[in-house]
């Protein structure tokens, strides 16, 4: 494909993508420049240091090798899905992370970029295509920061200038050559703020999170019956996630927009909960309550262990 072709194609995959609903979009060059092999031997070093906790599929090889991901890629779509609600209106004495207030948003963004892959399909017949969301052994962030649509911020999570951290983000892989963003910029300067907040103390250092000591990774995978002493004593009332380090981030208190998206809408029954309704429901309640939830990932038994957990330390 030559260049005009190239640069024709780019320019109408973005059109489609904010077409369907995306706020932020790019695209980065295969293989990349040298900050992907920064963030590679970074994820290295995390391993090597324990700090995916029991994660172990965090250690997959295809995280560290786009091409085991889809033979012959040569470009990168990046896309970020503002999930910033009109709605202050929180569980009443339970916290939850806003990720989870609407539907399972893995589920909305897949619909979406398979949409554009097909149109794809249409311009360029015979081109390959693969979908990443974050439950893919893809390193998402690196290459969400390489298209172009935010940063790494200290606290891990990518920040985009117009959006702040609120974004969830997804990667259509494509065997085209398309027209390459430029990489972002850190803008953290020498704000430390997450790191700060955090009750735990679980961002180390700069970039750096131990799972071991989050909040966010005890409440959603730990599967231990019972959640480490030091950790119930730092939970406050989240139950579900954390958001403390967003919630402190100055740029998440510009004048960000709110999402239109209709699934990413909060659903009543989370908006209402309260530890009482949570601990009286049966198992097939809760089933229900989560089916086209992010959040079903919590077993029911989990979420009785969370909210029993918070109720212990109040």
């Amino acid at each position: 494909m030559n260049l005009k072709k190239s640069i024709e194609l780019t320019k109408k995959i973005k059109v489609r993508a904010y077409e369907e609903g995306f706020d932020a979009v790019g695209i980065a060059k295969v293989p990349g420049s040298s900050r992907i092999k920064l963030r590679t031997a970074s994820l290295e070093r995390w391993l090597q240091a324990g700090h995916q906790a029991k994660m172990e599929w965090m250690k997959s090889p295809r995280r560290k090798n786009i091409e085991k991901m889809l033979q012959g890629v040569q470009s990168v779509l990046a896309v970020g899905l503002n999930y910033y609600v009109e709605t202050n209106s929180k569980p009443k004495d339970v916290s939850i992370a806003r990720y989870g207030w609407g539907q399972d948003y893995h589920k909305v963004i897949e619909k979406k970029l398979k949409k554009i892959a097909k149109f794809i399909e249409t311009e360029r017949p015979g081109s390959k295509w693969k979908i990443c969301v974050d439950t893919s052994a893809f390193l998402d962030k690196a290459w969400a920061e390489e298209a172009g649509i935010g940063w790494i911020g200290k606290n891990s999570n990518i920040i985009n200038p117009k959006i702040g951290s609120w974004m969830f983000l997804g990667h259509l892989l494509s065997t085209e050559a398309l027209e390459p963003d430029k990489p972002s910029k850190p803008l953290c300067g020498e704000c430390e703020k997450c790191i700060e907040a955090c009750p735990t103390k679980a961002i180390e250092e700069p970039f750096i999170v131990n799972s071991n000591k989050c909040l966010a990774y005890h409440t959603l995978e730990n599967r231990d019956q019972k959640l480490p002493k030091n950790i119930i004593n730092k939970m406050g009332n989240w139950i579900a996630g954390c958001d403390i380090c967003q919630e402190v981030c100055p740029w998440n208190h510009k004048n960000i927009p709110y999402t239109s998206e209709p699934d990413l809408q909060p659903s009543e029954w989370i908006v209402n909960l309260t530890k009482n309704d949570a601990l009286s429901w049966s198992d097939s309640t809760w089933k229900k309550k989560l089916n086209d939830s992010a959040l079903k990932r919590i077993k029911p038994w989990m979420w009785r262990r969370n909210i029993n957990s918070i109720s212990s330390n109040n």
